[in-house]
Order: structure tokens, then sequence, then C-alpha cells
């Protein structure tokens, strides 16, 4: 079990540089956010994923496990759209070994994955860190968290946000919560939805939540991820409820997303 957290962060430079200083009127309004057709596509089909097997240390292993984990992704949220009605795009991975600049920004300290929606691609950071104990659900929420900033991405969400005003700091903080407290939900929508095929423990998620709310915004002292307590209780929720429904974190109250 791994005990060292790892921030799952996704690129938000463009919002942070854009920085729209006209006040805002909360709750957030944006019909995008508030009322997207994802939230009435229903729950997402239980579906077959198989992990494949990571060793420790081994960057070839992970490549693998994770581009499995993408393909079960794909598949299943593309069908899910596709019951829907709603258009749908495949992601793409990548992966690197040593942070570097991607998107256009530089890699984050606490970053082990990010999203960038230009390319519909995420790249994982397959460094000794992530690697000292990959047998854990750690890599599939990983993967699971960043396919959530793409489903953002293809439904609009992620332009909602990205223009939606904001007065100040403290502002402009709530709304990055919303936004990867939302990820973080369809992550764990899609985990619950496969998660029967999986070969895995009651345990092995109580032990993912643990990590989960070690590795919230009191640890690494910023305010944009959201505490680990409410990390884990969106990550909790997504899964139980194996439906984008349940994820909408624009209309929950400040606490739920602080």
């Amino acid at each position: 079990m791994r005990l060292t957290p790892l921030v799952v962060a996704c690129t938000l430079f463009s919002l942070l540089l854009s920085g729209t200083a006209q006040a805002s009127v909360y709750p957030i309004r944006d019909p995008d956010l508030t009322k997207n057709k994802l939230y009435a596509t229903g729950d997402l089909e239980p579906r077959r994923c198989r992990e494949r097997d990571v060793k420790r240390n081994d960057v070839p292993s992970a490549k693998r496990y994770l581009t499995t984990v993408l393909n079960c992704l794909n598949a299943s949220w593309g069908a899910h759209f596709e019951r829907a009605g709603l258009p749908f795009r495949k992601a793409r991975i990548g992966f690197i070994t040593k942070p570097r600049r991607y998107c256009g920004h530089a890699w984050g300290k606490y970053t082990a994955a990010t999203y960038c929606g230009a390319e519909r691609r995420f790249v994982v950071l397959l460094d000794d860190d992530t690697l000292d104990d990959p047998w854990d659900l750690f890599l599939f929420q990983v993967a699971a968290h960043e396919y959530g900033h793409h489903i953002q991405n293809i439904t609009g969400m992620d332009a909602a946000f990205d223009r939606y005003p904001y007065k100040g700091k403290k502002e402009l903080n709530e709304q990055i919560r919303r936004y990867e407290l939302q990820a973080e939900c369809l992550g764990g929508a899609f985990v619950g939805s496969v998660w029967a095929s999986l070969d895995r423990t009651e345990d092995d998620w109580k032990d993912l939540l643990y990590v989960t709310r070690q590795s919230g915004d009191e640890w690494t002292k910023a305010a944009d991820h959201g505490k680990g307590r409410n990390m884990a209780a969106w990550l909790d929720k997504g899964f139980r409820a194996a439906s984008p429904q349940a994820c909408n974190t624009w209309t929950a109250p400040s606490s739920k997303v602080s």
C-alpha cells in the first residue's frame, strides 16, 4: 500500500493565464456545467475490464497496464455515449519517466498525470515513486481520473469551466476544486461499473480511499484539489453510483468542495 500521497493534477493554465476578472454570481449557473446532458445518461453498464500484471519499478509493464485500462475506458464511455446519443471521441495516452513540459506548461511538483484537451490525451509520469508499489489501485484511478477530464472536454464542461468568470483567487480555487472533484467522481463511476470484473476486494477499495484522504490540499498546502476527505467522498460517491449523475459538483455546497 502506498503511504506517500501523490496528487493527480490536470492542466489548468489556460484558465489561470486568461484569468477573467469579472464578478461571478454564486452558485454557479452555467447550464453547460450544472445541467449538462451527461447527468441524464443513466448508469454506466457493467463491463469486463482486466488488469495486466505490473512489475515493481518496471516501466514497460506499467505502460501495458495503463494502455489496457485506457482501452477499457474508451470502450465503456464510448458505449455509454452511443446509448445516450451523444458525440464521442476517444482519448489517447502517453508516458514520461521524468517531469517535463507538456501541453505548453511545466510539470507540476505533485503531478502524477495531466490531461491536455487540445490533444485529447493524458500523460502519466512513471517515475520511481509511482512504480515503487504498483499493485494497488493507484494507477487504475490515475487513468480513470484523467479520463474524467476527457469526459469534461468532450461534453463542453471544460470549455464552460474555462470561460466562467471569477472574482479573485478564492473563487478561482473553488471553481478549480469543483472541476477536479468532478473528474475524481467520474473516475470512481467508471471503476464502480467494472468492479465486478476486477480481481479486487473491498479492502482494495478502502485502501485507495485511505490514500486519497492523505492526498488532499492539506498535504500539498494548496487549495485547488480539495481536502482529502472531500476527494475521497466524491470518489466513493461515483463508485457507489456507477453513474455520472452522481458527479454534479457544480451545484454542491461549498463545504462539499472545500
